[in-house]
């Protein structure tokens, strides 16, 4: 039989239980935010490294990260999914890293053999990112972001839904920025260049549901996107 006092003693011991529970539920929550916190210096650590092998590859990875994003978004991905995308989308080309300057910076076209080794930067950043824990996902976009929807892509020949999703939505943001961006072999074409090369490239290189997406976006949201990233830019130059 239980007596008075052990049951006036119940509520207090709850409550003392109940107290140490939010106190641990805090203390949880803090070390997972201080976690993600890591992670994320962590990731900007490989966008550094890739800013000092050529700060034009690191702009144009923000710029990707940032089309990837509003693209996501527009999805009607959960923010959790989106970013983990944008880790991917941000990482994408960071095998870039082991690639010749004289390569990467060529002012004319690429011989077969060059565009060989410009190719390895997919297997290049995968390997780089895949041994840290939190980045699986994320180096997946970065092993498949040229992978085509047709199955034609490299380096893996994956087709259609085999392609992360992460990565098909890199794809398109990878193409509309390049196009849009001066290259060492040509000068920077329009927005309305680049949709259309997206448009036609449809159900071959790209995702049509991913390119439905991207033409029912308004045309403004891209031309913001690459000024506030270079307005960024500048501000971290001159700081």
């Amino acid at each position: 039989m239980v007596s008075d006092e052990e049951t006036s003693a119940r509520p207090s011991y709850l409550d003392s239980l109940e107290s140490l529970v939010a106190i641990r539920t805090d203390q949880l929550r803090k070390s997972i935010g201080d976690l993600e916190r890591s992670y994320d210096i962590l990731v900007e650590s490989f966008g550094n490294a890739l800013a000092l092998k050529d700060a034009e590859t690191e702009k144009h990875s923000k710029r990707v990260t940032a089309f990837t994003i509003a693209l996501a978004s527009a999805a009607g991905l959960p923010l959790d999914r989106i970013a983990v995308i944008a880790r991917g989308a941000f990482l994408h080309d960071v095998g870039k890293i082991a690639t010749h300057d004289v390569i990467l910076r060529k002012p004319s076209e690429l011989t077969s053999d060059e565009i060989t080794t410009m190719r390895e930067h997919c297997l290049r950043g995968y390997e780089m990112v895949k041994t840290v824990p939190f980045l699986v996902e994320a180096a997946e976009i970065v092993y498949a972001h040229h992978e085509r929807y047709d199955g034609t892509g490299y380096p893996r020949g994956l087709k259609g839904d085999e392609i992360p999703l992460g990565a098909r939505l890199v794809a398109v943001a990878n193409t509309l920025d390049s196009i849009m961006s001066d290259l060492p072999y040509r000068p920077a074409q329009s927005l309305g260049a680049a949709r259309e090369e997206i448009r036609r490239e449809s159900g071959c290189q790209f995702d049509p549901a991913v390119v439905k997406t991207f033409l029912s976006m308004p045309d403004n949201i891209w031309d913001d996107l690459r000024r506030q990233i270079g307005t960024k830019a500048n501000e971290s130059a001159d700081a």
